[in-house]
């Protein structure tokens, strides 16, 4: 297993580079062909409603965890996936494909998380995919579409509704790194509307938020019926 990053967030010190902007930012124009994409799976919840940690539970023939991981993998330089309650144990348990991040302060919201991934990136990528780990069951076509796109962000939707994994260029992302940690991960994305792209999916798997038992057990039923 990858040695994993403890990223503690209380101190607010975060690189800020000169291409950080909190301002909205022009296109990006990068060559497609040259695009370097990074990946975080955020898994730091408490599972409260799942009963044990939703980032290890089965799931065609490995977890929750695994199947994204190696979904990402096949397609990006670099995958992180950010721990917090109960983060050593389940660590102990991450595939090896991806580097483990334990975010000491994921009790105060999921932008924490998002930036503790963000912080354990190296600087060597174009763009960068988030998305929940209790939505492992996106299609690799779905990943295909997002990373083809041009756009700064670009978001799935499903009949309508929005969903993960969301894709944004490195100035977007980077922006997340100045945010305080009353913000919302929304807040950066409304910031800069006009610069989202959707994509319109068959998969009902962007959307899936497997929150609760009855969810989980939904879910596994879908997947024995092929759907």
């Amino acid at each position: 297993m990858a040695l994993s990053v403890e990223v503690d967030l209380r101190g607010r010190t975060f690189p800020r580079p000169a291409e950080v902007s909190s301002q909205p930012v022009p296109p990006a124009v990068i060559t497609p062909a040259a695009i370097k994409f990074a990946a975080i799976i955020l898994a730091a919840g408490e599972s409260r409603r799942m009963g044990s940690p939703k980032a290890l539970l089965p799931f065609r023939g490995g977890t929750f965890l695994s199947t994204l991981a190696d979904t990402f993998s096949a397609r990006c330089c670099t995958v992180v996936a950010v721990f917090g309650f109960d983060g050593n144990n389940v660590r102990k348990k991450a595939p090896r494909n991806v580097i483990p991040v334990i975010n000491a302060d994921y009790h105060l919201g999921m932008l924490t998380s998002l930036q503790a991934g963000l912080c354990a990136l190296s600087s060597d990528y174009d763009a960068v995919l988030f998305t929940l780990v209790d939505h492992p069951a996106v299609k690799p076509e779905t990943i295909d579409a997002l990373l083809a796109c041009e756009g700064d962000i670009v978001i799935p939707r499903y009949e309508g509704k929005r969903g993960h994994p969301v894709l944004l260029r490195r100035r977007i992302a980077l922006q997340y790194l100045l945010e305080p940690e009353t913000s919302k991960v929304r807040d950066v994305i409304d910031r800069n509307a006009d610069r989202i792209r959707y994509i319109d999916v068959d998969d009902p798997g962007i959307s899936d938020d497997v929150d609760d038992p009855e969810r989980y057990e939904a879910l596994l039923a879908r997947e024995a019926d092929g759907q």
